[in-house]
């Protein structure tokens, strides 16, 4: 089941990019092991998704027996996934040095906002923060108002989650040639900073302005971006190339001599507010009638419930229904190792007993983490 099919994972609990990380890694196979807080146990709601797929183990980490066994696990795992802020792992006694003398091959995986060195490196933060001083969040949104900010897709989940897998995967590559282990600091300002490549890229050839909404992608221009309908409802166009524009115009129906000139920046506004009216003409799903699977690059704006029933969607069968919980399926897809969703998020510290016979521990030395409080 999945490509990763014997990987033994150690996530220890924390919000956000980790999780989804974490859910990466078991959607693909692995066999992820959370480390939940002992104070917690029974909480968590099966229907939170992220925490879909691994199997809750609750210890209280301030006992020197739970993170003997923690390092006890580590000593079996072949990856281990935090997000403490720097050094708290140190002080927990479960820093990389502790956790790779106990198993040289670990592959140590760091998630924070900052990463573990530099003047913000202690200092709280959330996705909008990291976002902002990447660089990223000054680009989005409309020109008259404030940022946008993007839900918290690019710094969590893209700069942050993905960035970790791939720093994950990659050293365990590597550790296969090597034999040896090492730390993967994932921040996601650098993240973040890694997917403003292409625009950092434009910038250079003076293809691209810091005047927010003054470019091709980022809504400034009127043939890319989102369109309020006769219903209230919102269409998506992405009519970049030529052959693609002219098809636009030609579905809609446009003579108008000012659109020729696709990419003259002093009419773009001009040429948004034509539109706007045009598309204001009918509801959203006559525009699907016209538009949609044609070549205009054009897709309606859908709310989540709405995504789950496209018919594009079911055919491809992009959503899933697990236990009653309508939720994205595992991607991306394997022609001969599919992932598969392991089931629904456990209620902290729910396998506890069940992981640690599993990774070698006897009944009495659970009985004694028990004793202890440990466990």
């Amino acid at each position: 089941m999945g490509p990763l099919q014997g990987i033994k994972v150690l996530e220890i609990a924390s919000i956000g990019p980790g999780p989804f990380c974490a859910m990466m890694l078991a959607d693909m196979g692995a066999e992820v092991i959370r480390i939940d807080r002992r104070d917690r146990v029974g909480s968590g709601d099966p229907r939170m998704t992220l925490n879909r797929g691994r199997k809750s183990l609750a210890l209280d980490l301030k006992k020197p027996e739970a993170v003997g066994t923690v390092l006890r696990l580590v000593a079996k795992a072949d990856m281990l996934i935090e997000g403490f802020r720097p050094g708290v792992m140190e002080r927990l006694g479960l820093g990389p040095e502790s956790c790779l003398a106990r198993n040289p091959r670990l592959i140590f995986g760091r998630m924070t906002g900052w990463g573990q060195q530099g003047p913000l490196a202690q200092a709280a933060g959330h996705d909008i923060n990291y976002i902002a001083l990447a660089g990223a969040l000054h680009a989005m949104g409309s020109a008259d108002r404030p940022p946008t900010p993007p839900l918290n897709l690019v710094g969590d989940f893209g700069g942050g989650a993905m960035y970790l897998l791939a720093g994950l995967l990659a050293a365990y590559i590597e550790t296969q040639r090597s034999g040896r282990g090492q730390v993967v600091d994932a921040a996601m300002t650098d993240g973040t900073a890694s997917l403003l490549t292409a625009f950092f890229g434009l910038r250079a050839m003076g293809q691209w302005s810091d005047r927010r909404a003054g470019n091709r992608l980022d809504g400034g221009a009127h043939y890319y971006g989102c369109y309020a309908c006769a219903d209230g409802k919102f269409v998506s166009i992405g009519s970049i190339e030529p052959q693609f524009y002219a098809l636009l115009l030609e579905k809609l129906g446009i003579e108008d001599p000012e659109f020729e000139n696709q990419n003259d920046q002093s009419k773009w506004s001009l040429l948004r507010s034509k539109l706007e009216t045009v598309f204001l003409t009918r509801d959203r799903d006559q525009w699907c009638q016209l538009l949609e699977n044609t070549d205009v690059c054009f897709a309606p704006v859908l709310s989540m419930e709405e995504a789950s029933r496209h018919p594009h969607n079911l055919a491809r069968k992009t959503y899933v229904e697990i236990e009653g919980v309508v939720q994205p399926a595992p991607a991306p897809r394997f022609s001969r190792t599919a992932g598969e969703i392991q089931g629904p998020a456990a209620t902290v510290g729910q396998h506890s007993e069940e992981v640690l016979r599993n990774w070698g521990f006897s009944a009495v030395e659970i009985a004694d983490l028990r004793a202890v409080n440990a466990l």
